[in-house]
């Protein structure tokens, strides 16, 4: 069992039941500004990985994109359904096991997951977040940063790895780490950008 089946069902899970839509339905500022760099590029059709129940899926598809999503959790799913109907496609199942489908996409925007996972998964899903991309098309992972306050917090699992929160591991970028994690996929940019916590954009082309 991987990881991300370790920290994510149970955990969101839990949160879900007791809290539903525990995020609202305000974008993330990642979400907004992915959506407005999709725009820039005339970027129609986008892959989410770990869509959960849909908060920053809706913004890509109230500008005209067609979005598919992966997600573990099944109540994530059915609030999804709930709120946006059967319009996006959402596969049932942990992204340590894309790809879903054989399809490539334009774009791909995978927000606050990759840091959940452990090295050899992060290199995983990387890889295939990357071949899933058509030629030229552009992928944006949103991190967290080593200059959030819960850095060091916890158990140490592993460099710049921490169980934290309940049991949820957590490993922090810097922009060294992103270098050597997402050079030889295409990256382009390290951007910082401020959520609830300290997080980087992490921006790659094919």
């Amino acid at each position: 069992m991987s990881n991300l089946e370790d920290n994510k069902p149970e955990f969101w899970e839990s949160n879900f039941k007791e809290k539903q839509e525990m995020w609202g339905f305000e974008p993330a500022n990642s979400a907004v500004w992915t959506k407005d760099f999709f725009i820039r590029h005339s970027i129609k059709d986008i892959l989410i990985p770990g869509i959960g129940y849909g908060r920053n899926a809706k913004i890509f598809q109230d500008n005209g994109m067609t979005v598919t999503g992966i997600e573990i959790s099944e109540t994530a799913i059915a609030l999804a359904r709930k709120h946006f109907g059967t319009e996006m496609t959402i596969h049932h199942g942990s992204v340590t096991e894309m790809p879903f489908d054989e399809k490539q996409y334009a774009g791909i925007f995978c927000y606050a997951l990759i840091h959940l996972l452990d090295t050899s998964e992060r290199k995983k899903l990387i890889r295939d977040c990357y071949n899933q991309l058509n030629e030229n098309g552009w992928m944006v992972f949103t991190a967290i940063s080593k200059t959030a306050p819960s850095y060091g917090n916890g158990k140490e699992i592993g460099k710049d790895r921490f169980e934290q929160f309940g049991g949820v591991n957590i490993f922090f970028y810097d922009e060294d780490s992103i270098r050597e994690e997402f050079r030889e996929f295409g990256l382009m940019e390290i951007i910082e950008i401020e959520e609830n916590l300290p997080m980087f954009l992490i921006v790659c082309r094919k």
